[in-house]
């Protein structure tokens, strides 16, 4: 805080007698007592000013302006404290300004402005500084002299001169005006500061601490320059050693090593078999090599992109297997089930084989985590002979990870797709795309969309890479992607690829996968291959059931593992030599508390509790649907981390129970009186729609207030007629209910030739009834004493059982059934009158 003309409390002033003295405002500049200083004044008011001062006693104000660039200030412009100094010189030059010296005499305060138009004219006081001789202003005389002592030393601006007399100096007041001078990198405002600071020994605490700030900014400088230098000298000193050395090889007659690199890229540019376009850019390239300096930056630049041409597999490939009974037997060696997968691969090899020269599939294998994807394009490449590369997109949000960098960059390199095909070093690989619904895009542009170009057999036999800018075939290689989600694949990138689902595992086949490849894997990798270790299939199966809620078998390896490390614990304790059988009771004992329930289903039928389907990127899994019925004024409330989907269900099933409301004994007001609150329990998203008639049938159950069978779990979306629309996902889902111990399953009657997609354990251990009509839905799941007497008597719909078409009440036609234990054909349905038509 500046100092102003009310009297300041610490810094007491001796006042003197007023007297009036011309202003001379300063900019960037604070004048002290006893400093020298010459002055360069323009301003018409200044020099009126000087003119005034000169004509009587050469007195003159000498106050700094609050702001430099201000050209006309004004009173409140001006700091209220300056220095009275005396005129010892004053020279006019010929360009209109006036040169002057000035001499700080003593300091002053502005106590009023006088009127006047052609200069500043003050009314002044003058301030008479109070010193008082005591040890601690002498301790504190002493360290501001060895403290600007140091600083000289470490400032190479000030003189030697200007020390010494620092060092004589001995009055406080004095030393602190005298040392200030030269303190050039203080602000003006912390110039001011001490200018109004009127007691010497604080002055010389403010400036004692401006110093030390000082000291250690020009303490970090010297270090800076100190560290430049040496790196400077080393630098010049290998250069001056570079070029001793090639004269000494000059000397002894040896070959110049850039020679003889160019030597050795002619004779690659020979013997390599390049593109005709990639052979010419090639040696316009190594002529421009030969012209410039070795040393020179763009010859680096020239020589590694002849270096990535060169290193290329343009046309080397790997031999290729035609086997088709080799490579199924591999293919099941690797991975049990994919039967739809492997025939895929066997078709293609089947092709190649007459035709020899087939443009690379793209495939795409899209299924939840832990099913194998990765892992079957592996056994692919080892069952067609191939090499096999894999290139992680997760998370790749730069279209240069693709195309690569142009040459003009800094550090450019090809994409890496070219880096990988290099690095392989065969034309023909299984190039696996791992995580392609991964990717992101941002202001670096969208790598999906440079993905099209790799992934189109019409055009990537002249993929153009941004660093080679030459056409690279890739039609040899054969294109692997694998997804969790299609939702996070572009449509046009899912227009160039073969896509192939892949669903979850049912428990007989994760059972067969633990012990044909999970137990021994583990039992390998954790050093128990020589050791008399046995899981029993009922250990597995609780660990299945207890310890893993998936669709793969990832997490299922992972307790496996954690299984075996607790017997090589043991082992070790004990030896080799003891056999280990590991029980089902067993596994608590190396496993810990189940982590999970065997069956999801409850333990009774309730009111307004339902068993939904849902498909996720992980799976199929079961959804329960609560609904409760308040006393309120029809409101309805729907709770559980729903899209926005999800809610406009809700919102039909409400209004195909409206609709409905005299069929199910429902009075004509009934919403009026309550709210209906709809909420899914589990917090995992969920976007639909198929969980339509699932809601409908919770919201009928409360309101009717007639449990629903705990046994029974459904799928399907409800229009606002009541129709069930068909889902998606019916596999995954179907999976799910067996897993949770669901006996029947409602869907969609359309959904009936997805149907041959369900594994035969499946549909021989469930009950499948297959509806056109909500009213359907709810005979088949409220537990209704006597459903005839609610919706009449209709044709029963159409179900499975065991695997076979059965249909309640009727004939079933010639040709319907299937054989037993096997998936149905699809065949057309019987007619079925739509439930509520007549009403």
């Amino acid at each position: 805080m500046f100092f102003n003309k009310s009297e300041d409390p610490k810094n007491p002033v001796t006042p003197k007698k007023a007297h009036v003295l011309p202003l001379l405002p300063l900019r960037d500049i604070i004048v002290f007592p006893h400093m020298v200083v010459p002055l360069f004044v323009g301003r018409e008011k200044s020099i009126n000013a000087l003119e005034e001062a000169m004509s009587h006693d050469k007195e003159i104000l000498l106050a700094a302006q609050k702001r430099a660039k201000t050209n006309d200030p004004t009173a409140e412009d001006i700091f209220a404290m300056g220095t009275v100094g005396t005129i010892i010189q004053l020279l006019r030059l010929p360009d209109g300004t006036v040169k002057v010296l000035v001499e700080g005499k003593r300091r002053a305060v502005i106590k009023r402005f006088v009127p006047n138009e052609e200069f500043f004219l003050c009314e002044v006081e003058a301030v008479e500084e109070v010193i008082q001789a005591s040890v601690e202003l002498e301790a504190l005389v002493r360290s501001v002299q060895s403290t600007f002592e140091l600083y000289v030393k470490l400032n190479k601006r000030i003189a030697p001169e200007t020390l010494m007399t620092v060092q004589t100096i001995e009055e406080a007041a004095r030393l602190a005006d005298t040392i200030v001078v030269h303190l050039s990198s203080i602000k003006l405002n912390d110039r001011q500061e001490i200018l109004e600071t009127t007691d010497p020994a604080r002055r010389l605490e403010r400036l004692f601490e401006l110093m030390n700030a000082e000291i250690e900014i020009l303490q970090v400088e010297k270090k800076i320059r100190s560290r430049v230098k040496k790196q400077m000298e080393k630098t010049q000193k290998e250069y001056y050693l570079n070029e001793q050395m090639q004269a000494i090889q000059k000397e002894l007659g040896e070959r110049d090593e850039f020679k003889t690199e160019i030597q050795e890229l002619e004779e690659k540019i020979k013997t390599k078999k390049l593109s005709k376009e990639g052979s010419g850019r090639v040696k316009k390239e190594l002529k421009k090599l030969k012209m410039m300096q070795p040393m020179s930056a763009e010859a680096t630049v020239v020589r590694n992109y002849i270096d990535w041409v060169l290193g290329l597999p343009w046309y080397d490939v790997s031999e290729e297997n035609y086997d088709l009974e080799a490579a199924e037997k591999i293919l099941d060696e690797d991975h049990y089930g994919l039967k739809k997968v492997k025939e895929r691969i066997l078709e293609y090899l089947a092709v190649q084989a007459l035709v020899r020269k087939l443009r690379g599939p793209v495939l795409c294998l899209v299924g939840p985590p832990g099913v194998g994807k990765t892992s079957l394009a592996r056994s692919i490449a080892r069952a067609t002979g191939r090499k096999f590369v894999r290139l992680s997109l997760g998370g790749v949000r730069d279209e240069a990870e693709i195309r690569g960098h142009r040459r003009t960059y800094i550090g450019a390199l090809p994409g890496r797709i070219i880096q990988s095909l290099r690095k392989v070093g065969a034309n023909n690989p299984v190039f696996l795309l791992d995580e392609i619904d991964k990717m992101s895009s941002d202001f670096r542009g969208d790598p999906a969309a440079a993905l099209l170009e790799v992934l189109d057999p019409e055009q990537n036999a002249g993929f153009n890479d941004h660093y080679l800018d030459l056409d690279y075939d890739l039609s040899d290689v054969m294109f692997i992607t694998t997804a969790n989600s299609l939702s996070g694949i572009p449509l046009p990138l899912q227009d160039r690829m073969e896509i192939i689902q892949l669903s979850g595992y049912t428990e007989f086949e994760k059972l067969n996968i633990a012990v044909k490849y999970l137990v021994p894997r583990q039992k390998e990798e954790t050093g128990l291959k020589d050791v008399n270790l046995e899981i029993t299939e009922n250990a597995l199966r609780t660990v299945i059931h207890h310890y893993t809620k998936e669709s793969g078998v990832r997490s299922l390896e992972r307790e496996i593992g954690s299984v075996c490390r607790k017997v090589a614990r043991e082992v070790v304790k004990s030896g080799k030599d003891k056999p280990y059988r590991i029980a089902a009771k067993a596994i608590p004992k190396y496993l810990g508390v189940p982590k999970f329930r065997s069956s999801m289903i409850g333990e009774k039928d309730e009111i307004g509790l339902t068993n939904g389907l849902a498909y996720t990127t992980y799976g199929g899994t079961t959804l329960e649907c609560e609904v409760t019925v308040v006393p309120g004024k029809g409101k309805i409330v729907i709770t559980g981390l729903l899209e926005k989907g999800m809610q406009e269900s809700a919102q039909a099933a409400m209004s195909y129970i409206r609709s409905r409301q005299r069929l199910l004994g429902l009075e004509d007001d009934f919403l009026s009186k309550v709210d209906v609150h709809v909420h899914f329990p589990e917090f995992v998203p969920k976007d639909g729609p198929s969980a339509g008639v699932t809601m409908a049938t919770s919201m009928a159950s409360a309101l009717m207030k007639v449990p629903v069978h705990r046994t029974v779990a459904m799928t399907g979306e409800i229009t606002l007629r009541g129709r069930v629309m068909p889902i998606g996902g019916l596999k995954e889902k179907m999976l799910a209910a067996h897993r949770a111990g669901i006996t029947t399953v409602i869907i969609p009657k359309e959904n009936r030739k997805d149907l041959r997609e369900i594994p035969r354990r499946v549909l021989n251990a469930m009950r499948i009834v297959l509806v056109e009509h909500t009213d359907e839905v709810l005979r088949e799941a409220l537990c209704f004493s006597d459903p005839d007497a609610i919706f009449g008597r209709r044709t029963p719909p159409m179900e499975y059982r065991g695997g076979q078409l059965v249909v309640r009440g009727a004939t079933v036609p010639e040709g319907e059934a299937s054989e037993p234990g096997t998936t149905p054909a699809v065949v057309p349905a019987p007619t079925v009158e739509a439930p509520g038509a007549q009403q």
